[in-house]
């Protein structure tokens, strides 16, 4: 069943995004509808495998790859379900949902969670899994909307025909989305950061002990503390904005994979399997 409810969900995402790319482009009004449908069944399946992981291992299922990737998918579609409800940018879904689509893909098939290292049980690191995974996934939400910023900025500047340029946001709805959701991801990295330290501290006696994954981490806070400065203090605002949202969201990507997968510590993903 829980394999099923996973093949729902990759079905689902890819569904919807394409009723969404189709609703953009303005070939018809019911795929937004079939849209909406289509992407709140596939959350749903996404949620139980998710909680069928939580309940497997009795803790956050993060500890590899496999689960951490489904982890990202399903907090990158909740946060693009809030930002959708919140500001009505559905559009930012023909980013997100493949993204979270992707994810899920690479994280396979789900499966009985392998024996753990006892330093994962510990409150802190649950607290610290869903501070960071949700501030990566503000962040991809505002990596959504820097890309269709500079998409439609593009065509305006083309002089495309109104008809030609969909149903895209305005550049001001989606300049103040990407600044909201850069906003937000910050605040739950630097929170995610902060409470990593302090369980570091509880299991190895050192808040900080500069594995890769730490130090790519704290480079990636460091470029989105500027950003945000930038914005505040010196005006940044528009396409200049959008392309920073967009280079920091690889950047995130690096780290949590690619870094995720480097050196050695508690870090690296496969540490914590058996």
């Amino acid at each position: 069943m829980i394999l099923v409810s996973w093949k729902i969900c990759l079905v689902a995402y890819a569904l919807s995004a394409g009723l969404l790319f189709w609703h953009i482009k303005g070939k018809g009004s019911p795929a937004r509808v079939w849209y909406r449908v289509i992407v709140i069944v596939g959350f749903a399946a996404q949620t139980s495998v998710i909680l069928w992981g939580v309940w497997s291992a009795l803790r956050l299922p993060i500890t590899n790859l496999s689960g951490a990737l489904h982890f990202l998918s399903w907090c990158t579609v909740g946060a693009y379900l809030l930002a959708a409800w919140r500001y009505g940018v559905a559009s930012v879904g023909v980013v997100a949902l493949p993204l979270a689509a992707v994810m899920w893909a690479l994280g396979g098939p789900p499966r009985l969670p392998a024996s753990v290292s006892p330093l994962v049980d510990s409150h802190w690191l649950t607290v610290h899994g869903l501070l960071s995974f949700a501030g990566e996934a503000s962040l991809a939400i505002a990596f959504g909307a820097g890309l269709l910023y500079l998409l439609q900025e593009r065509r305006i500047r083309s002089r495309c025909s109104v008809e030609s340029l969909g149903r895209l946001p305005s550049l001001e709805i989606l300049d103040e989305v990407n600044y909201r959701c850069l906003s937000v991801g910050f605040l739950l990295l630097t929170a995610g950061i902060i409470t990593g330290a302090i369980w570091a501290s509880e299991v190895w006696g050192s808040y900080w002990s500069w594995q890769a994954k730490e130090t790519w981490g704290l480079i990636t806070w460091l470029v989105y503390a500027g950003l945000l400065h930038q914005r505040l203090n010196a005006g940044w605002r528009g396409k200049r904005a959008a392309t920073m949202a967009v280079l920091g969201f690889l950047l995130v990507l690096f780290t949590f994979a690619g870094a995720g997968l480097m050196g050695s510590g508690p870090h690296r993903f496969d540490k914590f399997q058996g």
